[in-house]
Order: structure tokens, then C-alpha cells, then sequence
């Protein structure tokens, strides 16, 4: 996340933060993402979080118990998310990425 804010404000992109691990993520924005870009790319499962849950809790089977699982758990989603007015739906951060998909929004 650091590295991610550190990137948009050199770069002089606006941009709104909503920290979902402490206010929380409603299902419909979770269907948008998962519809963009599958729920197995906003699964963070590399993280302390999913090391932590019980092997039951680790087999997700399908797109509507990924959502429930990061509803229950806000700290599995992969951050930051970035949804842009256009273009794609940026996850993770990727500096190469960022000037591709954000460059336009930098400039102005």
C-alpha cells in the first residue's frame, strides 16, 4: 500500500482510499471485481490472514465463497484495488502498470 500511495502522489493522481479492513466491503463491489477479474486474483493467499484459517475455510470451491470468506475477512483481499472511471481494474501494485493505466490521469 505504501508503495502504491507513494506512486500516485509523485505522480499527481487523485485518488479516494477506502480501507475495506476496517469499514468493511459490500458484496456487490466483490461480484464487480470477481466479474473483472475472477475472485481467485483478489484472494491474497500469501498473506498471515489466509495462513491462519482452517484448511475447510482455504477450499474455496466457487466465486460466491470467495466473497463470503472476504466479507468475513477484509485482510484476504489483495491490495490496494484501484478501480478506474475507464480502463482496467488494477490489483496489487505494479509501477509499469500504474503509468500504463494511470498515465492519462497523471498528466492532467
Amino acid at each position: 500500500m505504501k508503495k502504491a500511495f507513494a506512486w500516485l502522489e509523485t505522480n499527481g493522481v487523485a485518488y479516494r482510499f477506502h480501507d475495506y479492513k476496517k469499514s468493511g466491503i459490500d458484496a456487490a463491489t466483490l461480484r464487480r471485481w470477481c466479474a473483472a477479474l475472477g475472485w481467485e486474483a483478489l484472494v491474497n493467499k500469501r498473506g498471515t490472514t489466509w495462513r491462519k484459517l482452517a484448511p475447510e475455510q482455504q477450499a474455496i470451491a466457487d466465486e460466491a465463497g470467495a466473497i463470503a470468506l472476504m466479507q468475513a475477512q477484509p485482510s484476504l483481499i489483495r491490495r490496494p484495488v484501484i478501480e478506474l472511471a475507464t480502463g482496467p481494474l488494477l490489483v496489487g501494485f505494479d509501477a509499469d502498470q500504474y503509468a500504463r493505466s494511470l498515465g492519462a490521469e497523471a498528466a492532467q
